[in-house]
């Protein structure tokens, strides 16, 4: 099924639940019950939560997708979610902030929000659809995709190499470890392309990979605040982000949703593959109790102990 369907498919959805969950097996009955009594917290929750909230397994929910029709758990809460945080919120608009503006104790808040909501849209903005089918065709047609970035962007890159590599397994970290990302990008080659984030003040650890990788002839996809970030460095995909933060520091909001648009690309562009990848890698999660379940907490050293 789309996963982009209509909100209004929720309401079939749930309507089929009722009529099929008398006669599911008590495990796909208890999942079908949680999603009809709790719609909204099954459209925003992740897997893991959703499944300890309803008392099943992870495995349960996507069994109970596959029942519906679906390819897997989240094109089943897609529906779900599209109700809640793309149509309810955009008729929403924006009055909560010009609230927040009238009173003098929520007025500092409401700037700030409002500042980063700018933040966040401007940076979507400018992440045109052609600019990103370019990018997204530059880095499935790789032989390997480096991302790298320092410091607090560091986190940036930590989390898109985290979360991309299930839906392109050609994604490696740089620097994974203590090391430098020039040392371990000694062997890209034309074949591959170097992912790198950074924004002002630049950082040179980062510029120096830029500079190796095109020395090497590979692609350049750069996220970054500026279209110039240092002199005759010229990368083959922009996107840039805004990043004026209020506080002392740049913020990384616009930042964090164009990577997360990325990721979705992505994952729409490895199909069926991907979907195979993501599942198999939360089946191992769960397999290796890598997810605290509930019940009794984990016990801590007497010497941590209160």
């Amino acid at each position: 099924m789309d996963p982009h369907l209509d909100p209004k498919q929720t309401h079939h959805l749930l309507n089929r639940l009722k009529e099929q969950i008398d006669a599911l097996p008590p495990a796909l009955s208890g999942a079908a019950k949680y999603v009809i009594d709790n719609p909204g917290d099954f459209g925003l929750d992740p897997i893991r939560v959703s499944a300890t909230k309803a008392g099943v397994s992870a495995n349960t929910l996507v069994r109970l997708a596959i029942h519906l029709g679906f390819d897997g758990f989240e094109t089943l809460r897609a529906p779900f979610r599209a109700a809640l945080t793309t149509s309810r919120e955009g008729g929403l608009g924006l009055d909560w902030l010009d609230r927040l503006d009238a009173k003098e104790d929520t007025a500092r808040h409401g700037r700030i929000a409002r500042n980063e909501v700018n933040i966040v849209a401007r940076s979507l903005r400018l992440m045109t659809p052609a600019r990103t089918a370019e990018i997204v065709g530059t880095l499935t047609s790789a032989r390997r995709c480096y991302v790298t970035a320092t410091r607090a962007s560091y986190a940036l890159a930590y989390y898109f190499h985290y979360v991309g590599r299930m839906a392109l397994p050609s994604l490696d970290l740089v620097p994974r470890h203590m090391g430098t990302a020039v040392d371990e990008l000694m062997e890209i080659t034309p074949d591959d392309c170097l992912i790198a984030m950074t924004f002002a003040p630049y950082s040179s650890e980062t510029l120096q990979a830029l500079r190796l990788a095109r020395s090497k002839g590979a692609k350049l996809v750069l996220i970054s605040d500026s279209e110039v970030i240092a002199p005759g460095l010229q990368p083959d995909h922009l996107l840039q982000v805004a990043d004026n933060a209020l506080h002392p520091f740049g913020g990384y909001g616009g930042a964090m949703v164009v990577l997360d648009c990325l990721l979705t690309h992505l994952v729409d562009a490895g199909g069926s593959k991907a979907q195979d990848r993501i599942r198999s890698y939360e089946f191992l999660r769960e397999d290796t109790g890598a997810y605290w379940r509930g019940g009794k907490l984990p016990k801590l050293p007497k010497s941590e102990r209160s």
